[in-house]
């Protein structure tokens, strides 16, 4: 049985799947030629991350094909419920990445308190007088309310380390139960509580002084924070979206920062990925990094080991 990992498999994933007698090959394929592949070697498995879409028309196109994989959490780069209408096993690896995205989170949280990203970007000219008058006005995060925005997972995770750092965690969520956090201090010290959400965003958010956004791409493609919410939040708010592009309206967070409405914003995601707006990576304002989220080594390990599991579980040793 031939799995094709299009964007790529950990090695560890590679090795459960050889030693279960699966076929897996990591050849990145163009777009153009995807559904050509697939037939011609008959790949009945195909794992992507985000690089690669897996639409309708691949779907119709490779009747052989029995399963779709994407490798973290979301997943609007596949067309899920047609593929498992016409019987494609479609997942994904939802909890194999919380941490890692959860601290890029904290580290933009703490690089956009301090203005790290453009104080770098302006070092090389040496005036320590000028930058230090400029950058002077950091503040820190113990003691500031973080209003996280989707409390799955991800978010929960970054309520942890939040709530680790002092901070007060008020959460939205449309499921509103209370949540056990778990907060893993280092030297075995482990510590719990709960934290409940609500289901209204406007209600919570004029309150943060951060806001943190862990919500999937909407379908009908509206944002999910534009002119009216900002409008809504305290001055010099300070935001981070690490879910996807278009969730916060980038026209609307250019005229939020030019007014000073928002003090900073952080950005992992955008809407033209791979090509982001040029207005908003030479913002002095926001910090950007090109959606590295799940990019670390163990993130990638947990991803790999996850969709090897499920591979096996589902369709056996080969």
């Amino acid at each position: 049985m031939k799995i094709l990992a299009n964007d790529g498999i950990s090695q560890a994933g590679i090795e459960a799947l050889e030693a279960a007698g699966y076929t897996v090959l990591t050849d990145k394929v163009g777009q153009e030629d995807l559904i050509d592949t697939i037939n011609n070697d008959n790949i009945e498995i195909l794992l992507v991350r985000s690089a690669t879409t897996a639409r309708k028309d691949m779907i119709d196109a490779c009747p052989n094909l029995k399963m779709i994989g994407r490798g973290g959490v979301g997943m609007d780069n596949i067309d899920v419920q047609y593929g498992r209408d016409n019987g494609k096993l479609v997942i994904n690896t939802p909890g194999a990445s919380s941490q890692s995205v959860a601290e890029l989170v904290m580290g933009h949280m703490f690089s956009i308190s301090r203005s790290l990203n453009d104080s770098y970007k302006n070092i090389e000219g040496g005036d320590f007088k000028t930058l230090k008058k400029k950058y002077g006005k950091g503040v820190e995060l113990r003691g500031k309310k973080l209003l996280i925005v989707g409390f799955g997972r991800i978010g929960q995770s970054v309520a942890a380390y939040a709530l680790g750092c002092g901070m007060d965690v008020i959460a939205v969520d449309m499921v509103t139960n209370a949540r056990e956090i778990y907060l893993e201090l280092g030297n075995g010290i482990t510590v719990t509580t709960s934290i409940t959400p609500t289901a209204s965003m406007m209600d919570m958010i004029a309150d943060a002084d951060y806001i943190s956004l862990h919500v999937p791409k909407q379908d009908d493609g509206s944002a999910v924070i534009g002119a009216t919410e900002f409008a809504a939040m305290k001055d010099g708010v300070r935001i981070i979206n690490a879910a996807r592009g278009g969730v916060i309206d980038e026209d609307a967070i250019i005229a939020a920062l030019d007014s000073g409405k928002v003090a900073s914003i952080a950005l992992d995601v955008f809407e033209n990925e791979p090509n982001p707006r040029a207005d908003l990576l030479s913002h002095e304002k926001i910090a950007c990094t090109p959606h590295i989220g799940a990019a670390t080594v163990e993130a990638q390990t947990r991803i790999g080991t996850e969709l090897a599991e499920t591979i096996i579980s589902h369709f056996g040793q080969r």
